[in-house]
């Protein structure tokens, strides 16, 4: 009996791009390349040098925010805590450009997808390029999820969500977490008081999916506030808003001065224990560190260091090309050699003053004169 096979004609596009694979895959093979490199002609999230994620798509929340759905390779562990944060690098004009934003998706490894919410900044070249600019397929670089900004397990039986803004990103994660274990019988769901500020209802990010959720939780209660037309909240109103705010534990998350603000107001009523605090910028005071004069060995250039500049900040003042990301002390890309001297971390008070030893630069002020290796 005669078999008779079906053959498909490739088309000349099909035909040149097969070919090329092919041939970049052979030239990959024919020189010294670590392991990792010939995992990457099979899948590019397939590394155990750095972590990576490939971005599935980009849903739009509101006209400057959207939601990056990403699904991280090899390395990533979905077990982070809902509040944290992940730092992200993206290629931008040949240099990876680091920033952290707050995971909104929940720890569980089903779907083995995380999500980000974005608000593009008007300052913030990553931020645009993100929610506008990156394509789904588009492979980034990530940093392992971190933050102290969580909520304790077992939740506290009544909690208070302050927030205004981009705030929202960790709440939701906080709160979409609490609504899902206790559907699976892990918790009751706690009595949560949401109070959510922000320009207009066209704005508030996430605003209808919080409204359902307060739909269909009782021990849910969602206070949307509409600046532009409502005022600001302030905290001597507060009574009004939350009459029981001083029984709950509060994470509170958004601009500056509403922190600011609410670390006043709870310290005034005796109970900053029960005030938790996550802020989107470094702080730093302008009087941290000595100063001094900061050189930079191999360039041998050098820059005189008021108190509050970082060695990053130094270096660039004196044409040094200094290596960045994130500028918050998060990726690392920053981290040279302190020949000598020495350096206070201006997150933590932490001093380094060991020869050859590694420092962050973009979160390192110098304490008296000190010398750098670039």
């Amino acid at each position: 009996m005669a078999v008779r096979t079906a053959v498909r004609e490739l088309s000349p596009t099909r035909r040149r791009r097969d070919w090329f694979a092919v041939r970049s895959l052979a030239e990959g093979l024919t020189t010294p390349l670590h392991p990792d490199d010939y995992l990457r002609y099979v899948n590019p999230l397939w590394t155990s040098r750095e972590l990576r994620g490939r971005v599935e798509s980009v849903v739009r929340e509101t006209e400057d925010a959207a939601t990056l759905v990403i699904r991280p390779g090899w390395g990533w562990r979905f077990d982070h805590k809902a509040g944290q944060y992940v730092g992200i690098g993206v290629p931008i004009e040949g240099r990876y450009q680091w920033r952290s934003y707050s995971l909104t998706s929940t720890p569980r490894r089903r779907g083995r997808r995380i999500t980000i919410t974005i608000r593009a900044m008007p300052e913030g070249k990553l931020s645009g390029h993100l929610i506008e600019g990156l394509a789904p397929g588009t492979v980034v670089r990530l940093a392992a999820p971190a933050g102290d900004f969580v909520l304790p397990d077992p939740p506290p039986e009544r909690i208070l969500f302050l927030v205004g803004g981009s705030g929202i990103t960790p709440i939701m994660a906080m709160l979409k977490t609490l609504v899902r274990r206790a559907g699976e019988g892990r918790w009751a769901l706690p009595d949560v008081h949401l109070v959510y500020s922000s320009p207009t209802p066209e704005r508030m990010i996430f605003r209808e999916r919080l409204s359902r959720l307060a739909a269909n939780h009782e021990s849910l209660t969602f206070t949307p506030i509409f600046t532009d037309t409502d005022g600001m909240l302030t905290f001597d109103k507060l009574d009004e808003v939350v009459p029981d705010w001083r029984e709950r534990q509060t994470w509170a998350c958004g601009p500056a001065p509403m922190l600011d603000a609410a670390t006043e107001h709870w310290q005034d009523a005796d109970l900053e224990d029960a005030l938790h605090l996550e802020r989107f910028t470094l702080e730093r005071g302008d009087d941290a560190g000595e100063g001094g004069t900061v050189s930079f060995q191999n360039s041998g250039k050098e820059h005189e260091a008021e108190p509050g500049t970082t060695v990053l900040e130094a270096g660039e003042a004196a044409g040094v090309g200094m290596p960045y990301g994130c500028r918050m002390g998060i990726c690392h890309t920053c981290t040279l050699t302190l020949v000598k001297g020495s350096v206070t971390d201006v997150r933590n008070g932490d001093r380094f003053d060991q020869p050859n030893e590694q420092i962050q630069t973009c979160v390192t002020v110098p304490d008296g004169d000190c010398t750098i290796a670039i």
